[in-house]
Formats: C-alpha cells, sequence, structure tokens
C-alpha cells in the first residue's frame, strides 16, 4: 500500500466487521467521523487518538493540537490527554526532552491536562513518531458530528486552505520549492502557518457551538477540503455543491502548489474548520468569528443526496475533485 491514510473502499470493509453492543456508545467508527461519543449521564465524553508521523520540529505540540480539533469538533472541550511517544535509536535525551516541553506547552495553552502515557526509544524508526489520545466533554443534547449536515445548510470554512500542508512542505522540501522558482520570503511564511494563523480549530468550534445552530463540524485533513467535503456529504448521506471561486486559499499554499504542479483541494489542510448550519445563522455565525479575529467563508450547501457532490466553477457543474491520498503524501513519497 501506498503512504496515507486507508481508502475509504478499505476503511468501509473494515468497519464492517464491527458489532457494538454498548449501548452507551453513542457515535462509533465511522468513514467521515473522526472521534466516538460516549455517554456518562449528563455529560457526552469524547475520545479521539491521531499519530503525527510527518517529520516536524513541533512534533509534541503539534500532537496535541490536531486531536484537540477533533474533540472539538463534536462542540465538544478537550480536557485530558495521554501520548505514546516512540524515539529512534539516535535519539538524545535533550530531543526527548524538547518533545516533552512541546506537549506541555501545547497542553498548558489549550488548559489540558497531561493524564498519562508511555515513552521508549524504538528499533527500525528514523524519526520521532507520537500517538496521541485526546479526552473531552460536553453537555448532553449539544454534541455534534461530520454526519449532522442537513439539507439545505449552508457551508463556512475558516481561515483557509491548506495550512497545515503548505507548512509541511515549506520545512521539508524547503530547497526544491526553492528550485521550482518560489522565493524565499513566501517559503518562510508558509513555514510560520502552524503558529498563525495556526493549526488549532478549537476557538473556531466553540465560538461556532456558543453562536449558531450547527448541524456538523468537520475539520479537513488527509487529502485535503476536497476530501473533508466528501466526508461530511458521506457521513450525512447528503450531497453538496461548492462554489470554486468562493474557497479561499492561502496565497502561500497556492504558489507553493502551482511551482510543484499540486492541488490545494487535495492538500493536508488542518487548521481550517467546516462548518454546516442554517443559513439563517451564518451572519451571526460570521460576527462571532470576527470579533475572535477568526476568518470566515460561506463557500456552498448541503444539497439532496440524489444531486451528489458537485463543485461549481464559473457557470459549470462539475464533480468535486478526488484524491487517492493526499498531495503532500504524493509529493513526498511518489
Amino acid at each position: 500500500m501506498k503512504v496515507g491514510k486507508f481508502s475509504p473502499d478499505l476503511l468501509e470493509r473494515l468497519l464492517a466487521k464491527l458489532e457494538i453492543r454498548d449501548d452507551r456508545v453513542l457515535l462509533g467508527p465511522a468513514v467521515g467521523e473522526d472521534a466516538a461519543l460516549l455517554d456518562y449521564g449528563d455529560r457526552v465524553l469524547v475520545a479521539k487518538t491521531d499519530p503525527v508521523t510527518y517529520a516536524t520540529n513541533r512534533i509534541g505540540w503539534y500532537a496535541v493540537h490536531v486531536n484537540a480539533n477533533d474533540v472539538a469538533c463534536t462542540g465538544a472541550t478537550p480536557r485530558w490527554f495521554m501520548a505514546t511517544l516512540l524515539m529512534p535509536e539516535t535519539s538524545s535525551e535533550e530531543e526527548a526532552e524538547g518533545i516533552f516541553d512541546q506537549i506541555l506547552e501545547a497542553c498548558n495553552s489549550l488548559h489540558i491536562a497531561l493524564v498519562g502515557g508511555h515513552s521508549e526509544v524504538t528499533q527500525g524508526i528514523t524519526k520521532p513518531i507520537i500517538t496521541g489520545c485526546m479526552l473531552g466533554e460536553v453537555e448532553k443534547g449539544k454534541s455534534v458530528h461530520s454526519g449532522g449536515a442537513q439539507e439545505g445548510d449552508s457551508i463556512v470554512v475558516t481561515k483557509g486552505i491548506a495550512l497545515e500542508g503548505t507548512c509541511l512542505l515549506a520545512q521539508d522540501a524547503a530547497d526544491a520549492i526553492a528550485a521550482a522558482g518560489v522565493d524565499a520570503e513566501t517559503i518562510s511564511q508558509a513555514k510560520e502557518l502552524l503558529l498563525s494563523p495556526g493549526i488549532s480549530v478549537v476557538k473556531d468550534a466553540l465560538t461556532a457551538c456558543a453562536t449558531a445552530r450547527v448541524h456538523s463540524l468537520h475539520d479537513p485533513t488527509e487529502g485535503g477540503l476536497a476530501t473533508g467535503l466528501w466526508e461530511v456529504a458521506k457521513a450525512s448521506g447528503a450531497g453538496l455543491a461548492v462554489e470554486e471561486g468562493s474557497i479561499p486559499i492561502l496565497p502561500e499554499c497556492s504558489e507553493i502548489c502551482r511551482a510543484l504542479g499540486l492541488s490545494p483541494m487535495g492538500l493536508l489542510a488542518s487548521g481550517a474548520l467546516l462548518i454546516t448550519l442554517p443559513p439563517e445563522d451564518v451572519p451571526a455565525l460570521m460576527s462571532a468569528l470576527e470579533r475572535e479575529g477568526i476568518e470566515a467563508f460561506e463557500i456552498g450547501q448541503i444539497t439532496a443526496p440524489e444531486e451528489g457532490v458537485h463543485m461549481i466553477g464559473g457557470h459549470e457543474l462539475e464533480p468535486l475533485p478526488s484524491f487517492e491520498r493526499d498531495e503532500l503524501a504524493r509529493f513526498l513519497s511518489p
């Protein structure tokens, strides 16, 4: 198999084998869903796990935020974090301590408690790997999930694309990007995207849930915005149509993707948040996000399932582009 997450067909085949007999599981594994919801009386416990495998010099900080994002996408507040840290044999104690400090820094910034985990030096790996597990909680009756989108909903996306993939390309392939004609200032700006506007969507999600009748939230990650939109439609049993000209592509992303022959729509897009909600609630949502310093853009609408998943380019209606795997993985591991 190629580098990247499992194909939807394989994932569906694996998940079809599950039979959950515990009636306290409110939401279990499903294509397009990124966290589990568990009944805890007057509260819902949210559980999420995600690894960080791409090379990054802020891997510990990054692991906290990507897991917190998916918990926040259920309307929950991230509360508790655990991490398994695997270090290669070439690592130093100083490197291990640096990653631990990054985890603490990120947890403290989100008021999350680091409650456990595991660490070891592991044979056969060449770079650190972290698998995180984040727990959060939300009042019963107020949780949301990717599969809650309703026909007629407006689709809003925050910040822009593809924040994460552009930053990782700038960090890991700066020489190739420069050789393709991208100037040093653009590469430098791209390297800072994880921090500004930032990869966290926790504030985006909690602001949305406190302001509007949010039907679904989703954090587009591997496979980019196009895959994230498809996952919302798939999980919700709906169709959708988005306007190509309304999609906010970050200028650094546009320039680097053009130089490397990549599509922004299929590039790792953490840092953006997809929100579906009644159209009449959009103005209040936009105003609330603006007060928090978060840009937001209305890009389309949820439609009937028989209408499929489409993009409107000019006056043309065409299928939403699909990607066998993320554009970052395709570039780094052809």
